[in-house]
């Protein structure tokens, strides 16, 4: 959901660490791939074996031919498909499906995992100016209630038959905090993971100071950043509404999606980033305080521990929580 902000994300991250390359004594290691329908980079310090890279790799490519909604025979695709039968799946695809769920209940609905007749109808990836009809969205809307999916054990059931789920909300952090967690293992102690808008660092530079991470600054034509943050071990997750849209007589019409009204949330908010410890917190937090708008979404996140967050509203000023 997040593609756009992925390459300026990489972007600014990667420039911020030219010059640190040429006063440490260590090389980093890096690789690149399209998957999740944008761009991916995992660079680390501190080793040259590459196998760590390609493993991860093979780790992201694992999980979207599982998560993947666009994916025929994916798990959730397999879920979508059952008429409302139950469906066995992975451990990990009915954990992430249970974090989607909880979130459901935290914003009390408007962050929503069923939200895929919706976005299959908008169809924004692809979508140039058509805004869908009343009558479709009212049809599609009807099938959007995250309640109706159930989750026993691995088995997976949509009490709608015509429901379906969509993970693009929280998979990719779920996936960065499962690649992070693999590095770790492998004794990596200084990276870099960004999955399109979801940037993960594993500890610090490999000289003892954060990463500086850049914030688009949204509609900038430059890709410029609007702020930056300065983190260690941490999860940089943004949300906007410049990444999926199109504009029809002026409006613009974005890809976050109210599911109580079938249409673009319209809160005069732009971007919201989330800096939590895990990337799958910070992935559904975005879009939940987005959903939430200023006032809510910012007492909601001070009222987590270790969260914060960033909002932009729509005249570009930055609102900061405690």
């Amino acid at each position: 959901m997040k593609r756009f902000l992925a390459i300026l994300l990489c972007i600014c991250t990667l420039t911020s660490l030219t010059g640190c390359q040429r006063t440490v004594s260590s090389e980093p290691i890096s690789v690149q791939d399209m998957l999740f329908d944008t761009i991916i980079s995992i660079k680390i310090w501190g080793t040259d074996d590459t196998a760590l890279l390609d493993h991860c790799i093979e780790m992201c490519k694992k999980y979207e031919q599982t998560l993947s909604r666009t994916i025929p025979d994916s798990e959730i695709s397999q879920i979508n498909n059952a008429g409302g039968s139950p469906v066995k799946v992975s451990e990990e695809t009915a954990a992430v499906i249970k974090k989607g769920l909880e979130y459901g209940d935290l914003s009390d609905g408007r962050f929503d995992i069923t939200i895929a007749p919706l976005s299959i109808l908008w169809d924004f990836k692809n979508n140039t100016g058509v805004v869908p009809s009343e009558t479709d969205i009212t049809e599609a809307r009807s099938h959007v209630n995250y309640k109706n999916v159930t989750v026993d054990g691995n088995t997976v059931t949509l009490s709608d038959p015509k429901a379906a789920i969509d993970l693009g909300g929280i998979a990719k952090g779920y996936i960065a905090d499962q690649l992070k967690k693999y590095l770790e293992s492998k004794n990596v102690t200084s990276g870099l993971i960004s999955l399109g808008g979801n940037i993960v660092t594993i500890g610090s530079k490999i000289d003892g100071s954060d990463f500086n991470i850049g914030i688009q600054k949204p509609f900038d034509e430059q890709n410029s950043a609007i702020t930056s943050v300065q983190v260690s071990d941490k999860s940089v997750v943004s949300s906007g509404v410049y990444e999926r849209y199109f504009k029809v007589d002026d409006k613009l019409y974005h890809h976050i999606l109210n599911p109580s009204t079938g249409y673009p949330y319209d809160n005069n908010l732009l971007e919201v980033t989330i800096l939590s410890e895990q990337s799958v917190d910070g992935d559904a937090l975005s879009t939940t305080c987005f959903a939430m708008g200023l006032e809510e979404g910012m007492a909601l996140i001070d009222s987590m521990d270790g969260i914060e967050a960033i909002f932009v509203t729509d005249d570009y000023e930055l609102h900061y929580t405690n």
